[in-house]
C-alpha cells in the first residue's frame, strides 16, 4: 500500500479563462498533518474544494487511498472516509449540542438520517455522541442549544460531528479563523488529539498554528505549488518570503 493517502496529478481549475489552480501535484502521506498555505488569492480554497469534490477540475486527477475519485461527488467520497469541515461553522443552531452529534451518527445507518424513528431508537446513539463530546471538550454543553455556543466551541462541535462520520482523513478549512487566542489554543490541542490514527489536511492562515501542528506543508501562490517541506524549510525559502510579504519572513506575519 502506498504511503500516500491522497494524491493529485496535474490538478487544474479554470474559471472563464482565469486559472485558479494550475497543474498542482500533491502527495499527502498517510497518518500526517499536512498544511496547505499561501497568501490571499493563492488558490487554497479552490484546491480544497477540488479535493473534497465540491468543484470538478478542468483537468488532472485525484486519487484517494489508491482509488481515482476525480469524477465522484462529495457524498461519495465522504462515504469512503474523506470528510471535510467548512470555514464557516456548520451546525444546526436550533438542535442541542448532543443532537447535532447524534444526527451525524444517525447517518451511519446508510441511506437516511432516520428522523421519523421513535425517540427510543434515536437515543441509542447518545452514548457514542457523549463520548465524542468528551473527546472535544464539550461534555458540559451537551444539552445547550448549539446556537448559544461561543464561536470557538461551535468549531469544536463541528469537529465532533466530523468525527462522528468516522473519517479516515479529515480536511479542515480554516479551523481557527475568527477565534480568540484562547480558542485557538484549544482547537490546536483538539486537532492534535483527534489526528491520532488519521490523516489531516489543514488549510490555515495562522502560521503559528501551522508551525505547531503540521508535519509537512505545501505552499501555493497564484495557483501553483511554490514550495514544500517542513515549516522550517518553507519559512526559509526566499520565494515563500517574497510571496507573503516581499521583505519579512512568514514567521513574523503570524504574529502581526
Amino acid at each position: 500500500m502506498s504511503d500516500a493517502i491522497l494524491e493529485t496529478a496535474g490538478l487544474t481549475k479554470e474559471f472563464r479563462g482565469f486559472v485558479a489552480v494550475n497543474d498542482v501535484n500533491l502527495s499527502i502521506r498517510r497518518g500526517t498533518i499536512h498544511g496547505l498555505i499561501g497568501p490571499n488569492g493563492a488558490g487554497k480554497t479552490t484546491c480544497f474544494n477540488l479535493l473534497t469534490k465540491f468543484l470538478q477540475p478542468t483537468r488532472g486527477t485525484i486519487r484517494y487511498d489508491g482509488r481515482d475519485i476525480t469524477g465522484m461527488k462529495p457524498a461519495e467520497v465522504a462515504r469512503l472516509g474523506l470528510v471535510r469541515s467548512f470555514q464557516i461553522s456548520a451546525v444546526f443552531p436550533h438542535l442541542t449540542v448532543l443532537e447535532n452529534v447524534r444526527v451525524s451518527l444517525q447517518r451511519s445507518r446508510g441511506g437516511s438520517f432516520d428522523f421519523w424513528r421513535p425517540d427510543s431508537i434515536l437515543r441509542s446513539y447518545d452514548a457514542r455522541a457523549r463520548e465524542l463530546l468528551e473527546d472535544v471538550g464539550l461534555s458540559a454543553y451537551a444539552n445547550l442549544t448549539a446556537g448559544e455556543l461561543p464561536y470557538g466551541r461551535k468549531r469544536a462541535l463541528e469537529i465532533a460531528t466530523t468525527l462522528a462520520l468516522d473519517p479516515v482523513m479529515m480536511l479542515l478549512d480554516e479551523p481557527t479563523a475568527g477565534m480568540t487566542h484562547d480558542d485557538v489554543g484549544r482547537i490546536v490541542s483538539l486537532i492534535r488529539r483527534v489526528s491520532a490514527g488519521r490523516t489531516v489536511l489543514l488549510v490555515e492562515h495562522n502560521l503559528t498554528v501551522v508551525s505547531g501542528l503540521c508535519d509537512f506543508i505545501t505552499v501555493l501562490a497564484r495557483g501553483r505549488v511554490l514550495a514544500e517541506g517542513d515549516y522550517a524549510t518553507v519559512a526559509r525559502n526566499p520565494d515563500v518570503v517574497t510571496a507573503y510579504l516581499g521583505t519579512e519572513a512568514p514567521t513574523e506575519a503570524a504574529h502581526g
